[in-house]
């Protein structure tokens, strides 16, 4: 695949479990060496200039491992020692904005606090590259709000975020642009305002209407007096359909980006 994120991107990168997401991460960060291409961070290869790339990014794994024994105060220290950082002054900042504990040990840890502390290691030294796979599994939604607001505080002063989630509404929340992945290959790439506008609309009808024969119909649910579905098929025939029914209200829509995912994984006509 080939993937461009621009300086100062809030990125979205797209997929369901098994996609490529991480893959793609770890190739990213020099730890999965490709079979062939390459990629480039700062406009240098990872694979010939990766102590000086990794020297300014932030990396925040899907599931965080920390030594035994050690106090959260201690794995943020050696963590800024291993980078030869004093990051003190925001180290603190953010233990108290993320509500973290540092005199508690990592056996005492919850998997959300763990994730607090792995939040921590990644931000702060204030790196000018954040990537983040899949960040806020484990995260209250009190959490996920602070954290969130972090990040965008930190892409408002010139951090690019390339951000991996198969959470559909933080992407559409928090950025602007959002690559979708399946099988690990790219199958779109824009705006995530203009991945929302797809030839696919969401039809609410309330009145009886007959659509057995209209194609490009799909998530068919009935509601209180009327039907709801999924549309990508001939606008006109639509209407044509409908005008021949009992047509009380009807409202046509742009889908959220969840449903909009769902009809990029769509193949042969069904659902992944």
């Amino acid at each position: 695949m080939s993937l461009t994120v621009e300086e100062g991107e809030f990125f979205g990168f797209i997929g369901p479990n098994g996609a490529g997401k991480s893959t793609t991460i770890r190739t990213l960060l020099g730890m999965i060496r490709p079979t062939f291409g390459d990629a480039e961070i700062f406009g240098m290869s990872i694979r010939r200039k990766r102590k000086k790339i990794l020297a300014d990014v932030g990396y925040l794994p899907s599931e965080a491992i920390f030594y035994s024994g050690m106090r959260v105060k201690d794995i943020l220290k050696l963590s800024a020692d291993l980078r030869k950082t004093d990051c003190q002054k925001e180290t603190k900042k953010l233990c108290e904005r993320l509500q973290l504990d540092v005199e508690k040990k990592v056996e005492e840890l919850s998997f959300g606090n763990r994730k607090k502390v792995a939040i921590v290691c990644a931000l702060q030294h204030k790196p000018r590259l954040l990537i983040l796979d899949e960040p806020t599994s484990g995260l209250d939604p009190l959490m996920q709000r602070e954290f969130f607001q972090i990040l965008r505080e930190r892409n408002e002063r010139g951090a690019t975020i390339f951000l991996s989630s198969h959470v559909l509404s933080e992407i559409q929340r928090n950025c602007t642009r959002a690559a979708i992945i399946r099988d690990g290959q790219l199958i779109a790439c824009d705006s995530v305002e203009e991945l929302s506008r797809s030839s696919v609309k969401r039809v609410a009808v309330h009145g009886e209407v007959q659509l057995n024969d209209l194609q490009g119909i799909r998530d068919l649910e009935e509601t209180d007096g009327g039907v709801s579905f999924l549309y990508s098929g001939d606008i006109s025939r639509l209407l044509q359909t409908l005008s021949e029914g009992n047509i009380k209200d009807l409202s046509v829509s742009e889908p959220d980006l969840e449903e909009i995912f769902l009809h990029y994984y769509e193949k042969d006509g069904d659902q992944e």
